[in-house]
């Protein structure tokens, strides 16, 4: 199943609630089309053209905001394996993907030592 199918089925609808309380989603190219809230980057023009001033901040912007996420997402399943291939239900994984980032954040001083 496509990436955006699946999210039509399991969660863009949670997003568009998110986006009606001001939180935006961040997304790659592949979720465009998705939807109101779903921020995707804009593509280049056919032919010769070149996107605006105003396009291309928009999408430096968008890349910038969303690496911070997959830095994140991409140190965690570095290191922490068992997220790699968990099957456990979704709130199973919430939980030790929290603790895992904060295992992280200690790991790299981003978090202060607990006496």
């Amino acid at each position: 199943m496509h990436d955006l199918t699946a999210a039509r089925t399991h969660v863009l609808a949670a997003l568009y609630a998110a986006s009606a309380a001001d939180l935006p989603t961040l997304a790659d190219s592949g979720y465009d089309g998705a939807g109101i809230g779903i921020h995707t980057p804009i593509k280049q023009p056919k032919g010769n053209h070149i996107l605006s001033p105003d396009n291309r901040t928009y999408n430096r912007l968008l890349r910038a905001l969303r690496c911070l996420g997959e830095r994140g997402f991409a140190l965690l399943k570095g290191r922490w394996r068992i997220l790699q291939h968990i099957t456990a239900s979704p709130s199973a994984i919430s939980d030790i993907a929290r603790a895992a980032l904060v295992l992280t954040h200690f790991e790299h001083n981003y978090l202060p030592a607990i006496d």
